[in-house]
């Protein structure tokens, strides 16, 4: 009975799904929403009349919706069946979308939570945008199925462009120039923190001292400059240490197989706490220094800071240009393909001559260049020395990565994927400044946008499984 009801539903446009305990889900779902969307009608003064019909409408159209995509699931499962032998209605369903749906139910979870406790946030207007980013997510995910690669690229960039859409109906000035400018910049810092990042993952490691090298880098470089060092030589002295530094991470962490994430963590807190100690000599402020940042450096990463005239701040160009470089180098040069090659098997790496020790060592002293540098560039923003300019970056590095869609088993993702990482993560906390919401928050929801983007990418065989 229920399977003619389904099928005569689909074929006359109604789209019913086969499984009555789907059915009763998605009514369950839009009584929730039609609920808060009353409730929001009310609390925003509307008039009865008006919040009745837009509930109304909202419900069925949301209910048409949902029913819609559980029927486009049951035929995918249904497709599958004869290969897979997935399970029937239900079940099936959960089998072959359980990303899309935990991802859906974090994104109501975090809705839901920030709707409760945020008094700004309760209003038409974002409960339509929330609704929206669901339905370009499940978009996202349903085509981006059709990728044999590039996957996770094709669904960060719809993301991204969700984001900027639905950002800029909600947030009075969310596309002017200045504000577009705030968030290419800080993305900029992110993005050059996140090349070393990048090609530890690659590898299959993890580098968790960049935070605390961009932190000793800043503080660094402007104790050198108080001291009377040249700034140019104090800028190349610190850019040296940092790679120094990091070419330690990957000698240590090559020698001990496994222990790559405890053993940087730990260099990490060593070189802040020595740095500290030395900068403190003489002076009340640890953790801080204060002195005077030369003035091409805070034109090269302050707000308005000028490019050959240009009012768009220097590192923004710089992160560009070493964007392109690390793109082009992973595509074409014998380095990118060493890098692929020893994340993918490292055995067979081994076996065509590639030295494993090599380029390990070389990842992350790239790493501790690209944190060496960060730092100074925060320097030029701040005008000040802090030891802490580098706390965010510890989570921010490794969410761009796996945001974007890079392997952390290694062999699979490339920093271009980390780029779209780092913009989806800056137009979001652009979005959720916008939208009243503090630090605190912000960190709540990128780490629950960590988890399913982790079982998205973590799911897909390794490639080393299918040589």
């Amino acid at each position: 009975m229920s399977q003619t009801f389904g099928d005569g539903g689909r074929n006359g446009g109604l789209f019913i799904p086969h499984s009555r305990a789907l059915v009763w889900l998605n009514l369950a779902v839009t009584f929730v929403v039609a609920a808060i969307s009353f409730s929001l009608g009310f609390w925003q003064g509307l008039s009865a009349q008006i919040v009745i019909l837009y509930t109304i409408v909202l419900a069925a159209v949301l209910f048409w919706l949902i029913n819609y995509v559980a029927v486009i699931f049951e035929s995918r499962s249904s497709s599958l069946e004869t290969d897979t032998a997935a399970p029937a209605g239900a079940g099936g369903v959960w089998a072959g979308n359980r990303v899309l749906i935990i991802t859906m139910a974090v994104m109501l979870i975090v809705y839901l939570l920030i709707t409760a406790t945020v008094p700004s946030f309760r209003s038409l207007g974002n409960l339509i945008a929330f609704l929206l980013l669901e339905a370009i997510l499940v978009f996202a995910f349903k085509v981006g199925n059709r990728f044999a690669h590039g996957r996770s690229a094709f669904i960060g960039l719809i993301v991204l462009l969700a984001l900027i859409v639905i950002s800029s109906f909600t947030i009075k000035g969310f596309l002017s120039a200045a504000n577009i400018k705030a968030i290419l910049l800080f993305a900029a810092f992110l993005g050059i923190a996140c090349v070393g990042q990048t090609l530890v993952a690659l590898l299959g490691g993890l580098d968790l001292s960049i935070p605390f090298v961009i932190g000793a880098s800043n503080i660094g470089l402007l104790f050198l400059i108080s001291l009377g060092v040249p700034p140019w030589l104090a800028v190349v002295f610190v850019l040296i240490i940092g790679g120094a530094l990091g070419f330690l991470n990957g000698v240590l962490s090559y020698r001990l197989q496994g222990q790559a994430l405890i053993l940087t963590l730990g260099m990490g807190f060593a070189i802040a706490g020595l740095v500290q100690i030395l900068t403190s000599i003489g002076s009340s402020f640890g953790g801080n220094v204060f002195g005077t940042v030369p003035k091409w450096l805070q034109n090269l990463a302050a707000m308005n800071g000028r490019t050959f005239g240009l009012a768009v701040p220097p590192t923004i160009l710089l992160w560009i240009v070493i964007a392109v470089i690390v793109i082009v180098g992973l595509r074409y040069s014998a380095f990118g393909r060493y890098i692929y090659a020893l994340g993918g098997n490292r055995r067979s790496a081994k076996l065509i001559g590639v030295s494993e020790f090599k380029y390990w060592t070389l990842a992350y002293t790239i790493s501790g260049f690209s944190a060496a540098l960060t730092g100074a560039l925060l320097l030029g923003w701040s005008g000040g020395g802090f030891i802490g300019v580098g706390d965010q970056y510890l989570f921010t590095t490794l969410a761009a990565v796996v945001i974007g869609g890079t392997s952390l088993m290694g062999g699979y993702g490339g920093y271009g994927y980390t780029v779209i990482g780092v913009l989806v993560l800056q137009v979001l906390s652009a979005f959720l400044i916008g939208i009243g919401l503090k630090y605190e928050w912000q960190q709540f929801i990128f780490g629950l946008l960590i988890l399913p983007m982790v079982a998205l990418y973590g799911r897909a065989p390794h490639i080393r499984a299918q040589v």
